[in-house]
């Protein structure tokens, strides 16, 4: 991965807070671990091999107590890098944890589900020379943001008694890296942790968060610059080394004490303001709200799990899903909870509702229909994985893609199967665009598919010209104007496609994965990842390449550093922006120009609902640390 300028910074500053002394302590023999991590398992490539070389030294080695990995254990997160990950690492003779990284999850054609199932655990808690250690997953699930320690996992180490000397090892640095590194440090003081460990750079680092010393660790995976390897750390009661062990191929091992460092109890000196926010955050803080009296909120919600896609509204009901398997129904009026179902998965699924019934996808590897004001289970559709796209309704049919290579028409009353189409390469995350004519809809293989709405037979494929499946039209949800389907990839350009023929008309620089259609399908919108926002014509006549005068507009648009998934979303000459940092901006369709800002939490917003009243606009907006809020901008 890239280290950002900021990330440098605060590298020269941990190194010099740390005052590192690579010596060990005489005294008790102590507590001694191997820990590896950022192995990024995936077939066909050396990863495999140079974990086998880390697991037979340390199975050579009788020195060590246990093994800790510290995420990214596969590269994609697919239920096949999982099973041979865990072959793989079952060949220890010493007991291991593991802890799950963004590259195990926010590509996981499970939806997490197969990681969990397979080891066991989504958090750990074990006890070792006198030290507790613990570890959890990181986040974030399925969606493209900062990293976010998810609500089940900040819940769970609020739980934990208090002042106990414990060790915590996350995949992510608990830095700005992590949208809410604040509570999680906090929560880590409270119960006692003196040290923390992780590793998502590849480089041995030391570092600090807010007064608690912590190391990064290296790749087990060999580079240009070093062979197959991974570090040692040895604990006492009041101290910590660590060794990093070097496996050049045919040649002995290298060892090397790097890191050293006095141990003890800490409390938490940080100041924060009143709305729990600490000076160090860098971001746009609530205080934003202030300047824009015109959007109130109406009502707020702290839900005890992420939420982790939009909602379904139908007049003054509203159902949302969470990412701990519920489906909920609130009044629109209120916020009052009006039914809730729990599932046996994972719900990344926006629900979609028509003629009574709510229709949704879920982990388990089921597609299900609800009575919408009971929430009484109408049918269930099993699909061979599991369903983490969203549906759509349109014509008395659910239009739905899976992880099992499978898009599916529904009957909307029956769940009675119209037709397939099984030539899915990838697994389907977005929510595809229907209409008559066609469903286009992107998989993570790095295509885009076009099928004929009544029979589902295949119009036209276009593939993405990156090799990496990473650049996949996957999570984009495609829309249509003007005879053209428009996407926005990670590659960082929005394409334009043939609507009949799947021919590329134009590109355009910018964006990664949301884009949007003003509500008279005259207007596309673009957020890029790079402090932009821009709009163009549906119909705009141009070369291969969009120049930047053929735009409509172009605007620095105040989000920075911005990655986030979620849809544009056009009203009352409003284009409503969520971002990954928790903040709601609007931008004028005439001009792009800035209209008002609003802070809802610090994580990612989700698709968003939006509608008109006599006297202004209401949204209904959710953000992946479970905040479901409804705002209103007045006229």
């Amino acid at each position: 991965m890239s280290l950002r300028g900021t990330a440098v910074l605060l590298l020269t500053a941990a190194s010099l807070l740390l005052s590192c002394s690579p010596s060990e302590p005489a005294g008790d023999e102590p507590v001694r671990f191997a820990f590896l991590t950022d192995t990024h398992l995936s077939p066909g490539s050396r990863s495999f091999d140079d974990l086998r070389a880390c697991i037979a030294d340390i199975n050579a080695r009788d020195s060590l107590d246990f093994v800790v990995f510290g995420g990214d254990v596969t590269d994609f997160g697919s239920d096949e890098e999982i099973r041979a990950a865990k072959a793989l690492l079952d060949s220890l003779r010493l007991r291991y944890w593991v802890v799950a990284g963004n590259h195990d999850a926010k590509w996981s054609e499970s939806g997490c589900n197969t990681f969990r199932k397979v080891f066991g655990y989504e958090h750990f808690e074990f006890e070792a020379g006198g030290w507790r250690f613990l570890g959890c997953n990181c986040g974030p699930d399925m969606r493209m943001a900062p990293a976010l320690l998810p609500r089940e996992s900040m819940e769970w180490l609020e739980s934990l008694p208090a002042g106990r000397k414990s060790i915590f090892i996350n995949h992510y640095p608990q830095d700005t890296s992590v949208l809410n590194y604040f509570d999680v440090t906090k929560a880590l003081k409270r119960a006692g942790v003196q040290f923390e460990i992780g590793g998502h750079w590849h480089q041995n680092r030391p570092m600090c968060y807010d007064g608690i010393p912590a190391v990064l660790g290296r790749s087990t995976m060999a580079d240009r610059k070093r062979p197959p390897g991974y570090n040692i750390f040895s604990v006492w009661p009041d101290s910590v080394s660590v060794r990093e062990r070097r496996l050049p191929p045919g040649a002995p091992a290298e060892e090397e004490t790097w890191y050293g460092r006095h141990l003890c109890e800490l409390t938490d000196t940080v100041r924060y303001d009143a709305d729990g926010l600490p000076a160090s955050y860098p971001w746009l803080r609530y205080d934003v709200n202030d300047r824009y009296p015109q959007v109130r909120e109406l009502w707020r919600l702290q839900e005890d799990s992420n939420v982790v896609a939009g909602f379904a509204r139908e007049g003054e009901r509203a159902w949302f899903t969470t990412a701990s398997g519920c489906v909920r129904c609130i009044s629109v009026v209120d916020g009052k909870r009006l039914w809730s179902r729990q599932f046996g998965g994972k719900i990344f699924s926006t629900p979609a509702v028509g003629d009574g019934l709510l229709v949704f996808g879920c982990t388990d590897g089921c597609i299900y229909a609800l009575d919408a004001g009971s929430g009484r289970v109408k049918w269930t559709v099993r699909a061979g994985k599991s369903v983490l796209a969203s549906p759509v309704v349109f014509d008395g049919k659910v239009f739905i893609g899976a992880s099992d290579g499978v898009f599916r028409a529904l009957a909307l009353e029956s769940g009675r199967e119209v037709w397939r189409f099984d030539g899915v390469e990838g697994f389907v995350e977005c929510r595809a665009f229907v209409d008559a004519e066609q469903v286009v809809f992107g998989s993570w293989s790095g295509r885009l598919y076009s099928l004929d709405t009544g029979s589902g037979a295949l119009q036209w494929t276009w593939r993405c010209e990156r090799p990496s499946r990473m650049y996949s039209p996957a999570a984009t949800w495609p829309v249509k104007a003007c005879g053209r389907i428009f996407i926005a990839v990670p590659d960082r350009k929005v394409y334009a496609l043939d609507a009949r023929t799947g021919e590329e008309l134009f590109r355009a620089d910018g964006g990664r994965e949301a884009i949007g259609l003003s509500s008279d399908g005259s207007t596309v919108l673009v957020k890029t990842m790079h402090n932009r926002s821009y709009a163009f014509r549906a119909d705009v006549r141009c070369g291969r390449e969009l120049l930047p005068e053929e735009l409509a507009w172009s605007v620095p648009n105040g989000m920075g550093y911005e990655i986030g998934p979620s849809a544009l979303v056009e009203i009352d000459g409003m284009v409503l922006t969520p971002s990954d940092k928790g903040n709601l901006f609007a931008f004028s369709l005439q001009d792009g120009s800035l209209m008002w800002v609003r802070k809802i939490s610090v994580a990612l917003v989700n698709p968003l609902e939006a509608w008109e009243e006599p006297d202004g606009v209401c949204i209904l907006a959710s953000a992946m640390d479970g905040i479901v809020t409804l705002l209103k901008v007045f006229k």
